[in-house]
């Protein structure tokens, strides 16, 4: 057999450089640090409460006061990010979302506690309508149609409350066409020009996000599905379109989600446009891996960690998952 060269030697041994620990971390071309880790978390209502979610091994919803005591441990791991998901009582839920603007709603009064308690911690607040919706849509919805437009009105009025309570970090996760230059002039005009906006540029209808709709309260409530706002799995091209949209309209920063089922086109863009790409591994992706790892079907912290190098080697700069506490203890021990 013919031995393959390069240059004058030839290629014979690439276990080489596999062959101990040591070698392995001097040839890694990926590394994954604490420092790419965002943690997603869920507020209820209460004072010293906390609930567990069924579809989510692990996570817990937690009252103000404890999600302040639980950011407080995510920093202290090293985790530089939270972001924070309401979980709304049925009662305040509306056809037209007026809880979301209440500056004293459950995101806003997360917000203040943590950025009191952690002045440097990035705070990222959802910008969608869905957690408020008595139908479970994350926008208006009059006749079986979504309206684009009015929602916009609305998101822009969100984003500007959760601005106002301390949050940096704006990430409008509804879809709706022309929302972020809207929310971009609304804050700039209003004295919150710092603020930035994390925009879910790619955000397809997905079977992956079961899970997260029970942990916020909206799946038993939503009506239909998401298809006409949500992008099509079937497609790429489009999601650069959507991309360049968001920049050109003062996106600082887009999202892919889900994660894993779409490493592709977080390589696509962190190729096409060298922007800061986030990945969100979601809560489908999740609890796959739980379940398999209580099953003893797999080994979860090994899948967890493969699963998190592989957003990084797609071109992700940082990922938003439930596995943020546990990533951030595992990097820790090396």
């Amino acid at each position: 057999m013919k031995v393959p060269h390069i240059g004058r030697y030839p290629v014979t041994r690439m276990r080489r450089n596999r062959s101990n620990h040591s070698v392995r971390r001097l040839t890694a071309e990926n590394r994954l640090s604490v420092d790419d880790l965002i943690w997603p978390a869920f507020v209820i209502d209460g004072k010293g409460k906390k609930e567990g979610i069924e579809a989510m091994p692990g996570v817990e919803r937690l009252s103000v006061d404890l999600i302040t005591e639980a950011a407080q441990e995510a920093w202290d791991l090293g985790i530089p990010g939270i972001a924070l998901f309401p979980y709304t009582d049925p009662a305040k839920k509306t056809s037209d979302a007026f809880e979301a603007l209440n500056p004293d709603n459950l995101m806003n009064a997360a917000t203040r506690a943590i950025r009191k308690a952690l002045p440097e911690m990035m705070i990222v607040c959802d910008v969608a309508l869905d957690p408020y919706t008595s139908h479970g849509h994350d926008g208006l919805l009059r006749d079986d149609k979504i309206l684009n437009d009015e929602t916009v009105d609305v998101l822009v009025r969100q984003a500007l409350v959760q601005a106002e309570a301390g949050c940096d970090c704006i990430a409008p996760s509804d879809m709706m066409d022309g929302r972020i230059q809207a929310i971009r002039e609304t804050l700039d005009h209003s004295g919150h020009e710092d603020v930035r906006i994390i925009s879910y540029a790619a955000k397809y209808a997905s079977g992956f996000y079961g899970p997260f709709r029970e942990a916020v309260g909206s799946g038993t409530a939503l009506q239909g599905d998401k298809r006409t706002y949500q992008m099509d799995p079937a497609n790429s091209d489009e999601a650069l379109r959507e991309v360049a949209m968001d920049l050109d309209e003062g996106a600082d920063m887009v999202m892919v989600k889900p994660g894993m089922p779409y490493l592709d086109i977080i390589r696509r863009i962190h190729e096409t446009y060298g922007v800061p790409t986030l990945a969100y591994q979601v809560s489908g992706e999740y609890s796959m891996i739980k379940a398999a790892a209580m099953n003893g079907w797999m080994d979860g912290d090994k899948a967890m960690m493969e699963s998190l190098m592989a957003f990084k080697r797609a071109g992700a700069c940082g990922i938003l998952t439930y596995f943020a506490k546990d990533a951030a203890k595992r990097l820790k021990e090396g």
